[in-house]
């Protein structure tokens, strides 16, 4: 059995968890998940089995979308409300329009600091496990960027907005950010991711409801790759290290994909059996030597019998 599972994540599990319900609930060896979620938070996790955990690179820079409440007047060390709380103060009167504006402020590339209680590695452990020592790191600041945020509901201390970013945004550090330049502190009370990249709140299933029935088939997990389809000697070449030339392509339809572009080799069967990045722009191909190398191998996938 390969392929992704795309779990609606319940509350108060962490994602590591949530990995391991899967193992059990389908009898698989190998899964790993392609993107933390907080314990504090529920939604979208696709969790990548056997031999689709290959794929987790490949989902790397996918973006993502969250629905956010988030609470003014209360700053907490892991930044949301299950942290301590570090101080307090009544919110002052701030409109709608606001609000609007300090959130609209972070719309774009910004440089964020990730929470000290968050995955993000310091000398090889996780900052949250540092922190649980009692040992503060002040992590490095990175680039981000968040693509649109929507407010849906005020109601004082309470605000409820949507959110899309690329990986590696901290809802957690938006949300103090915003609470900072409101003068009143602020931390995360309720976070859903809604989408992961091409995967949906729509699709997503409880570990209880889960059942092979949900299994994504590697070849549809990646569904923006142009597909290159293969015969079966083909397939068997790249298991042995195959670095395609461009002769092997005469009698292949191939996409017009540009150089650099990510392609999914497809087999008889309809069955992934590699990654590869394009070294050459295929309207290129008729005027290249054909011992020239077409494409970089990037994964080779075992079929299932």
């Amino acid at each position: 059995m390969n392929g992704v599972v795309v779990i609606d994540k319940p509350p108060g599990k962490t994602s590591h968890d949530v990995v391991k319900d899967v193992k059990k609930v389908l009898g698989v060896k190998k899964a790993g998940h392609t993107g933390t979620l907080d314990p504090l938070a529920t939604g979208v996790l696709p969790v990548c089995i056997n031999e689709a955990t290959k794929l987790v690179p490949f989902f790397s820079l996918d973006t993502k979308e969250y629905r956010v409440t988030m609470l003014l007047g209360v700053k907490t060390d892991t930044l949301d409300t299950e942290g301590n709380v570090i101080s307090t103060c009544e919110p002052p009167l701030i409109s709608l329009n606001e609000i609007e504006r300090t959130l609209h402020r972070f719309v774009g590339e910004i440089e964020q600091i990730p929470p000290r209680y968050s995955a993000v590695k310091f000398r090889g452990k996780s900052l949250y496990k540092w922190a649980r020592k009692g040992i503060l790191v002040d992590p490095h600041p990175r680039m981000v960027e968040i693509f649109n945020i929507d407010v849906l509901e005020v109601a004082m201390p309470y605000v409820t907005f949507m959110v899309s970013c690329s990986k590696g945004t901290y809802i957690r550090s938006l949300c103090s950010d915003v609470g900072d330049i409101l003068g009143c502190g602020a931390c995360v009370a309720g976070l859903r991711r809604i989408r992961s990249g091409t995967f949906f709140e729509g699709t997503a299933v409880s570990i209880e409801g889960l059942d092979a029935n949900h299994v994504i088939p590697m070849v549809d997990a990646l569904p923006d790759f142009p597909v290159i389809k293969v015969d079966n000697a083909f397939a068997e070449r790249l298991k042995e290290g195959y670095q395609p030339e461009v002769k092997a392509f005469i009698s292949c339809h191939i996409p017009f994909v540009s150089a650099g572009d990510v392609v999914k080799l497809v087999d008889e069967r309809r069955c992934l059996v590699a990654i590869a990045k394009m070294l050459y722009a295929s309207d290129q191909f008729a005027e290249l030597d054909g011992k020239k190398q077409a494409m970089k191998i990037l994964r080779v996938f075992h079929r299932e019998p």
